[in-house]
């Protein structure tokens, strides 16, 4: 058996609470069998730098808290194994959100401030009838809203989006999937002209470049692109 790899881990670390500016700093692991970025990230906070700073709750994937930039690449912490990457791997914050420090950011902030502007909450008809069991949704469509609805928020489409960068008010790929989600929601009372008032113009879903970043790096594989470009086709299509 050959000898483990020395990994390099380069990581941008700034804390702006503490008036630290931002530099790289090196620490070298020993690779294990099946270890990912979490685990090697885990190893240099307990052994050589305790106060490095990354988030993480589920380690399955799930949560979305480990986002960062990996080699320029917005994913996922824990779902990124060192042997696919080279022996010198490159960590920094996502882009976007308020940094908090090292590559922990406040991802939460601007995902509340979406789902806010947007409204990511089921309207209904009228007042639900409480005793009354909710009525059955077809299994073909109770998949589709499932599919939409398997976003974690964990902001790698949004760290990745060309159009953001230029326009701080764009709702972004995450915000245009949840009202694709809504939209199919059979629950909710809204029409096409209520969903149009809140995305239909160059903040919203008419701004999108189509340059397909968050299709390639939503760790859940959800059809972003193809959402956006679904909505955009219906809007323009029935002219509202």
């Amino acid at each position: 058996m050959s000898d483990p790899r020395i990994l390099t881990l380069r990581v941008l670390r700034s804390s702006p609470g503490e008036g630290v500016t931002p530099h790289w700093e090196e620490f070298r692991v020993e690779e294990a069998e099946g270890m990912t970025l979490f685990i090697a990230l885990n190893e240099v906070r307990e052994t050589l730098a305790p106060s490095l700073q990354f988030d993480f709750v589920c380690r399955a994937g799930i949560c979305g808290s480990c986002g960062m930039l990996i080699n320029g690449r917005p994913g996922l912490a824990c779902r990124t194994l060192t042997r696919d990457l080279g022996p010198l791997i490159t960590l920094a914050p996502l882009p976007v959100f308020e940094l908090i420090g090292d590559l922990s950011v406040n991802t939460g902030k601007w995902m509340r401030g979406t789902a806010e502007r947007l409204q990511t909450w089921i309207h209904a008809h009228a007042e639900p009838d409480l005793t009354a069991l909710e009525a059955p949704m077809e299994p073909a469509l109770a998949e589709a809203v499932y599919e939409l609805d398997r976003c974690i928020e964990c902001g790698c489409c949004v760290a990745g989006c060309g159009t953001l960068r230029m326009r701080e008010d764009f709702v972004g790929a995450v915000g245009l999937n949840k009202i694709a989600r809504f939209r199919l929601d059979p629950r909710d009372g809204r029409t096409d002209e209520d969903f149009y008032a809140l995305i239909g113009d160059d903040a919203g879903v008419f701004g999108c470049m189509s340059l397909m970043a968050c299709h390639d790096v939503c760790p859940k594989g959800l059809p972003l692109q193809t959402q956006i470009a679904f909505l955009r086709r219906k809007m323009a299509r029935t002219g509202l």
